[in-house]
């Protein structure tokens, strides 16, 4: 039996705390610092990181994807935001670790106001950005102190059994998957740079590379990344900075005469050579140290956006096919689990790890699949009240009788990214759950069928979803969209739907969630998440031509959980056409069994 992708270990214990905090505390006095700021990132700034780099994990026992913690001679602190305030409570020693708000306060608020005057903050360059250290300084000058950057991670000289970077092989990713050769994005990219006057660009983020150069690893746990630095050339050149024991021969042929590939080691050489020339690098996503190497090395730095990452957003005509082709795989193996899973709900004997493993084991049976996305999110009752929950052994628990059970997950195909959730009824639901779960699905169509010109941000679209929920009162604390990679991460910038105002303007190409949710602590959470691709402008009749959204995700939305009142003939229309191409593309791929419970999960309302 193939290796599952997703393992349920408990990987977070709080009592390791306390031996940890000390164990740090006592190489940051040896030091001569005060206090260390602990993010969550690697020298990439990934959102999903190798196991070496878990730094913030280790020691806080909080395992979520995002967040930071900042450690001082005698209190401490670990951020998180709106996705885990429960799971971090639940993760990690309180008594030792204060749970605070990564968005409203942040570390930096947190320092200004607890770093005793004259203390030395130390902190690692090359796990904060540019931006992030600007502010990390002006919080600590404010409280009468002084911000240090270290040569080597002080968690590193700490952390005894530390895994080793991932060496995982960097393989070419095929041409009529990518849509556009390396060659040819390379040449656009240097023609803009030598527009701008710009003679290279450091290239840092995973994502950046792979898609630049049109390769793909396995170096990230669900991500297919290879881990590597890059620089482009205006004239469309580029070195790549890889280990050697990620090189075989098929790259090496796949990137050609015009990528020269160095070692990692040689990086920081690279950025010396670099003397008098005009340099592009993101301050939004690169690291500190890179700055800090290329200012000594006398470049003239241009802080600008990370070249790549736009026009990897706005998918081509075969990324956005395969990503099509990808959701109807997809949508097929779920329609199996979703009838399987009604078949067999009912005895109370299912767990939450079942449910995660028969999905999984329902993708792999398609032959193609790569990885899953991320770890499943499999949440019975109040588990699925935690935002970003996963599922271990000692949390597992069965799906009981008149709960919901709310499924987040996803697959990594080599023709696109999958990423869907549903909430499903196990029993009779409660007037509560369903008027929640229809005003969740009243803000889904919302957003599903929003018209908006050239220049609409995803933050002037965020409330179409919320305001169902708004008009009762609730709301919920994550964002609405997140942009989704082409067979890379699935969660991608520059574009974003939440309250946050990323000014990235949506295009046409992008494919971006739709997912909003409602969680009442200690019963139950409530998402419903398809995939949308921004479409062409289309001409209404109107002065300005308008986008809007393709919806890819193709599953059933559980009718069992609809409140049709709460519904209007427009939102009826939707959901009855939603199902009806879900049963049309879907059918023909299914056995007997699943089509004649498809037909009956996808019925007119």
């Amino acid at each position: 039996m193939d290796k599952p992708f997703q393992t349920y270990d408990d990987t977070s214990d709080a009592a390791t705390c306390a031996p940890r905090l000390a164990a740090l505390r006592a190489e940051l006095k040896k030091r001569g610092l005060d206090g260390f700021v602990v993010p969550h990132s690697d020298q990439h700034m990934g959102e999903y990181l190798p196991a070496y780099a878990e730094r913030l994990a280790w020691l806080t026992a909080f395992t979520g994807s995002a967040g930071a913690a900042v450690v001082l001679t005698d209190k401490a602190a670990v951020f998180v935001d709106g996705r885990y305030t429960l799971q971090v409570r639940n993760q990690t020693d309180t008594k030792l670790f204060e749970p605070r708000d990564l968005v409203a306060e942040g570390p930096q608020g947190w320092i200004s106001g607890n770093l005793p005057k004259g203390a030395k903050l130390g902190y690692d360059p090359w796990l904060h950005t540019a931006h992030g250290v600007q502010h990390l300084k002006l919080a600590a000058e404010k409280a009468g102190g002084t911000l240090v950057a270290v040569e080597r991670n002080p968690i590193d000289a700490v952390w005894s059994d530390q895994p080793a970077p991932p060496v995982s092989p960097a393989k070419p990713h095929a041409l009529n998957l990518a849509g556009e050769q390396s060659e040819a994005k390379r040449i656009k990219l240097g023609e803009g740079l030598k527009a701008a006057g710009t003679e290279a660009a450091v290239i840092t983020l995973a994502d950046s590379v792979c898609w630049l150069l049109n390769i793909r690893g396995s170096d990230v746990p669900h991500t297919p990344f290879t881990l590597a630095f890059a620089i482009l050339h205006d004239d469309g050149g580029a070195d790549l900075f890889l280990d050697p024991a990620k090189r075989i021969p098929e790259l090496m042929a796949h990137l050609g005469n015009s990528v020269q590939v160095h070692s990692p080691e040689q990086f920081a050489g690279a950025l010396d050579a670099m003397k008098g020339k005009s340099v592009l690098v993101d301050p939004a996503t690169a690291a500190a140290a890179i700055f800090d190497r290329l200012g000594k090395a006398g470049a003239k730095i241009k802080h600008g956006a990370d070249p790549c990452q736009l026009p990897k957003a706005c998918k081509n005509s075969l990324e956005i096919e395969g990503m099509r082709k990808a959701h109807i795989r997809d949508g097929a193996a779920l329609a199996r689990f979703l009838s399987w899973f009604e078949a067999n709900a009912a005895s109370g004997e299912l767990t939450e790890i079942d449910a995660a493993q028969q999905l999984e084991g329902f993708r792999r049976a398609t032959g193609v699949l790569s990885d899953v996305s991320f770890d499943t999110i499999s949440g019975a009752g109040s588990n699925g009240a935690i935002v970003h929950y996963r599922v271990t052994r000692s949390t597992n628990r069965t799906i009981g009788k008149d709960e919901m059970f709310l499924l987040d997950s996803g697959a990594q195909y080599p023709d696109g990214t999958t990423d869907v959730t549903r909430t499903i009824m196990v029993g009779e639901p409660t007037p509560e759950m369903r008027d929640r779960f229809t005003r969740v699905l009243k803000g889904h169509i919302a957003l599903a069928t929003a018209r908006f010109p050239d220049g609409t941000i995803g933050m002037q679209l965020d409330s179409f979803a919320r305001r169902p929920l708004w008009e009762a009162g609730l709301d919920y604390d994550h964002g609405t969209g997140h942009g989704v990679g082409s067979y890379l991460s699935v969660h991608e910038g520059p574009q974003n739907i939440s309250k946050k105002p990323v000014m990235q303007k949506l295009m046409p190409g992008m494919v971006c969630s739709n997912e909003p949710g409602y969680y009442k602590a200690g019963a139950f959470g409530i998402r419903i998440e398809n995939l949308v691709v921004v479409t062409q402008p289309e001409d209404l009749g109107g002065e300005r031509k308008m986008m809007g959204f393709e919806t890819i995700t193709l599953a059933p939305i559980d009718l069992a959980l609809v409140e049709p009142a709460l519904l209007t003939a427009s939102e009826k229309g939707w959901l009855n056409l939603y199902h009806a191409r879900v049963r049309d593309t879907l059918s023909h791929l299914l056995d007997e069994e699943t089509r004649t419970w498809l037909d009956r999960a996808t019925q007119t309302i």
